[in-house]
Protein backbone atom coordinates (compact mmCIF):
# COMPACT_ATOMS: atom_id res chain seq x y z
CA UNK A 1 0.00 0.00 0.00
CA UNK A 2 1.54 3.24 -0.82
CA UNK A 3 1.55 6.33 2.12
CA UNK A 4 -0.30 8.88 -0.40
CA UNK A 5 -3.10 6.42 -0.75
CA UNK A 6 -3.57 5.88 3.29
CA UNK A 7 -3.33 9.84 3.78
CA UNK A 8 -6.14 10.67 1.26
CA UNK A 9 -8.37 7.60 2.39
CA UNK A 10 -7.47 9.29 6.01
CA UNK A 11 -8.54 12.43 4.90
CA UNK A 12 -11.49 11.30 2.89
CA UNK A 13 -13.01 9.59 5.54
CA UNK A 14 -12.62 12.19 8.44
CA UNK A 15 -14.49 14.65 6.26
CA UNK A 16 -17.63 13.50 8.22
CA UNK A 17 -16.25 13.55 11.78
CA UNK A 18 -14.91 16.45 14.03
CA UNK A 19 -11.96 14.59 15.46
CA UNK A 20 -10.88 11.38 13.24
CA UNK A 21 -8.83 9.09 15.60
CA UNK A 22 -6.27 6.48 13.56
CA UNK A 23 -4.68 3.52 15.46
CA UNK A 24 -1.76 2.84 13.94
CA UNK A 25 -0.17 -0.45 15.61
CA UNK A 26 2.24 -2.74 15.45
CA UNK A 27 5.07 -4.74 17.18
CA UNK A 28 8.24 -3.39 18.17
CA UNK A 29 11.13 -2.27 14.86
CA UNK A 30 7.53 -2.42 12.64
CA UNK A 31 8.55 1.00 11.75
CA UNK A 32 5.60 2.98 13.03
CA UNK A 33 7.55 5.69 14.66
CA UNK A 34 8.68 6.85 10.95
CA UNK A 35 5.48 6.14 9.27
CA UNK A 36 3.43 8.02 11.79
CA UNK A 37 5.66 10.80 11.02
CA UNK A 38 5.46 10.66 7.38
CA UNK A 39 1.76 9.93 7.06
CA UNK A 40 1.06 13.08 9.70
CA UNK A 41 3.49 15.36 6.99
CA UNK A 42 1.77 14.01 3.68
CA UNK A 43 -1.81 14.46 5.43
CA UNK A 44 -0.77 18.09 6.62
CA UNK A 45 0.36 19.14 3.71
CA UNK A 46 -2.44 18.07 1.80
CA UNK A 47 -4.53 20.09 3.96
CA UNK A 48 -3.60 22.27 6.65
CA UNK A 49 -0.46 22.26 8.53
CA UNK A 50 -2.01 22.24 11.88
CA UNK A 51 -4.73 19.55 10.97
CA UNK A 52 -2.45 16.10 11.80
CA UNK A 53 -0.64 15.38 15.10
CA UNK A 54 0.64 12.10 16.56
CA UNK A 55 -0.01 11.25 20.09
CA UNK A 56 2.70 8.20 21.24
CA UNK A 57 1.22 5.44 23.15
CA UNK A 58 5.76 5.32 24.48
CA UNK A 59 5.20 8.74 26.38
CA UNK A 60 2.76 5.98 29.05
CA UNK A 61 5.82 4.07 29.88
CA UNK A 62 6.35 3.45 33.49
CA UNK A 63 9.29 5.23 35.09
CA UNK A 64 12.50 2.95 35.93
CA UNK A 65 12.56 2.88 39.03
CA UNK A 66 8.58 2.15 39.07
CA UNK A 67 9.66 -0.47 37.20
CA UNK A 68 12.55 -1.71 39.62
CA UNK A 69 10.39 -1.30 42.54
CA UNK A 70 7.99 -3.85 40.51
CA UNK A 71 10.90 -6.33 39.70
CA UNK A 72 10.13 -6.10 35.97
CA UNK A 73 12.35 -3.55 34.35
CA UNK A 74 14.17 -5.99 32.51
CA UNK A 75 10.83 -6.48 30.11
CA UNK A 76 10.41 -2.76 30.01
CA UNK A 77 8.21 -2.62 26.85
CA UNK A 78 6.47 -5.28 27.72
CA UNK A 79 2.94 -4.68 27.91
CA UNK A 80 2.29 -4.61 31.60
CA UNK A 81 5.32 -1.55 31.91
CA UNK A 82 3.20 0.92 30.66
CA UNK A 83 0.69 3.02 32.42
CA UNK A 84 -2.26 1.61 30.40
CA UNK A 85 -4.92 3.21 32.21
CA UNK A 86 -3.51 6.86 32.27
CA UNK A 87 -3.29 6.28 28.25
CA UNK A 88 -6.87 5.35 28.00
CA UNK A 89 -7.93 8.16 29.83
CA UNK A 90 -5.92 10.24 27.71
CA UNK A 91 -7.52 8.77 24.64
CA UNK A 92 -10.86 9.36 26.20
CA UNK A 93 -10.42 12.83 26.44
CA UNK A 94 -9.19 13.05 22.98
CA UNK A 95 -12.05 11.63 21.87
CA UNK A 96 -14.44 14.29 23.91
CA UNK A 97 -12.24 16.98 21.85
CA UNK A 98 -13.05 19.67 24.40
CA UNK A 99 -9.65 20.68 25.58
CA UNK A 100 -6.04 21.66 25.32
CA UNK A 101 -3.98 18.67 26.27
CA UNK A 102 -0.43 18.12 26.57
CA UNK A 103 1.05 15.08 25.98
CA UNK A 104 4.29 13.09 27.25
CA UNK A 105 7.15 11.72 24.84
CA UNK A 106 9.73 9.14 25.60
CA UNK A 107 13.12 10.38 24.89
CA UNK A 108 15.03 7.03 23.84
CA UNK A 109 18.39 8.54 24.88
CA UNK A 110 17.49 9.35 28.77
CA UNK A 111 15.28 6.20 28.47
CA UNK A 112 12.60 8.27 30.36
CA UNK A 113 9.60 10.14 29.38
CA UNK A 114 9.41 13.76 28.97
CA UNK A 115 6.24 15.41 30.70
CA UNK A 116 4.27 18.09 28.32
CA UNK A 117 6.65 16.99 25.32
CA UNK A 118 3.61 18.24 22.75
CA UNK A 119 0.19 19.00 22.67
CA UNK A 120 -3.22 18.10 21.11
CA UNK A 121 -5.45 21.03 20.48
CA UNK A 122 -8.65 22.15 19.07
CA UNK A 123 -7.18 22.70 15.27
CA UNK A 124 -6.43 18.98 15.98
CA UNK A 125 -8.98 16.99 13.71
CA UNK A 126 -6.99 14.33 13.19
CA UNK A 127 -5.20 12.14 15.69
CA UNK A 128 -2.67 9.41 14.66
CA UNK A 129 -2.19 7.13 17.87
CA UNK A 130 1.18 5.12 17.36
CA UNK A 131 1.98 1.87 19.65
CA UNK A 132 2.78 -1.33 19.87
CA UNK A 133 -0.07 -2.79 22.30
CA UNK A 134 -3.19 -0.42 20.52
CA UNK A 135 -5.19 -3.35 19.29
CA UNK A 136 -4.18 -6.15 22.05
CA UNK A 137 -7.22 -8.02 23.09
CA UNK A 138 -7.02 -7.91 26.72
CA UNK A 139 -7.85 -5.90 29.25
CA UNK A 140 -7.40 -3.07 29.92
CA UNK A 141 -6.03 -2.24 26.29
CA UNK A 142 -9.11 -3.71 24.53
CA UNK A 143 -11.08 -0.66 25.74
CA UNK A 144 -9.28 1.69 23.20
CA UNK A 145 -10.92 -0.04 20.04
CA UNK A 146 -13.94 1.73 20.10
CA UNK A 147 -12.11 5.18 20.68
CA UNK A 148 -10.73 4.31 16.90
CA UNK A 149 -12.13 5.41 13.85
CA UNK A 150 -9.83 3.36 12.04
CA UNK A 151 -7.02 0.66 13.21
CA UNK A 152 -4.11 0.21 10.62
CA UNK A 153 -1.70 -2.85 11.95
CA UNK A 154 1.74 -2.49 10.24
CA UNK A 155 3.33 -6.47 10.45
CA UNK A 156 6.31 -6.85 8.59
CA UNK A 157 7.67 -10.85 8.43
CA UNK A 158 8.98 -12.01 12.17
CA UNK A 159 12.11 -12.42 10.20
CA UNK A 160 12.56 -8.69 9.44
CA UNK A 161 11.64 -7.89 12.84
CA UNK A 162 14.29 -9.84 14.17
CA UNK A 163 16.56 -8.49 12.02
CA UNK A 164 15.52 -4.72 13.25
CA UNK A 165 15.70 -5.43 16.12
CA UNK A 166 19.28 -6.61 16.58
CA UNK A 167 20.10 -4.36 14.13
CA UNK A 168 19.06 -1.45 16.70
CA UNK A 169 20.73 -2.91 19.68
CA UNK A 170 24.31 -2.97 17.46
CA UNK A 171 23.64 0.88 16.85
CA UNK A 172 23.93 1.27 20.47
CA UNK A 173 27.14 -0.06 20.58
CA UNK A 174 26.66 -4.04 21.39
CA UNK A 175 28.52 -6.81 19.06
CA UNK A 176 26.04 -8.95 16.50
CA UNK A 177 25.99 -11.53 19.53
CA UNK A 178 25.18 -9.12 22.50
CA UNK A 179 22.48 -6.89 20.35
CA UNK A 180 21.09 -10.83 19.58
CA UNK A 181 21.16 -11.91 22.81
CA UNK A 182 19.43 -8.19 23.89
CA UNK A 183 16.78 -8.73 21.06
CA UNK A 184 15.92 -12.25 22.10
CA UNK A 185 15.37 -11.72 25.72
CA UNK A 186 12.58 -9.31 25.59
CA UNK A 187 12.17 -7.41 22.26
CA UNK A 188 11.23 -10.07 19.96
CA UNK A 189 9.33 -12.13 22.13
CA UNK A 190 7.26 -8.59 23.34
CA UNK A 191 7.14 -8.09 19.34
CA UNK A 192 5.39 -11.82 19.16
CA UNK A 193 3.33 -10.91 21.30
CA UNK A 194 1.90 -8.20 19.91
CA UNK A 195 1.07 -9.81 16.65
CA UNK A 196 -0.41 -12.94 18.01
CA UNK A 197 -2.57 -11.43 21.11
CA UNK A 198 -4.00 -8.34 18.62
CA UNK A 199 -7.34 -8.05 17.19
CA UNK A 200 -7.67 -7.55 13.31
CA UNK A 201 -7.11 -4.20 12.08
CA UNK A 202 -9.10 -2.25 9.36
CA UNK A 203 -6.33 -2.69 7.00
CA UNK A 204 -2.63 -4.43 7.91
CA UNK A 205 0.19 -4.04 5.44
CA UNK A 206 3.93 -5.87 5.46
CA UNK A 207 5.44 -2.38 4.57
CA UNK A 208 3.98 1.46 3.32
CA UNK A 209 5.80 2.89 0.35
CA UNK A 210 6.38 6.26 -0.77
Amino acid sequence: MKLDDLARQIISNSSVKKRFIVALAGPPASGKTTLAQNLCESINVKVSASRCVIVPMDGFHLDNKILDNMGIRHIKGAPQTFDAERFIQLMQRIRGDTDTLTIPEFNRELDAVVIGGRCVNLEHRIIIVEGNYLLLNEAPWDQLHAIFDLSVMLAPTLKTLEERLIWRWQTHGYSAQQAKIRASSNDIPNAKYAVENSIQADITVLELVD
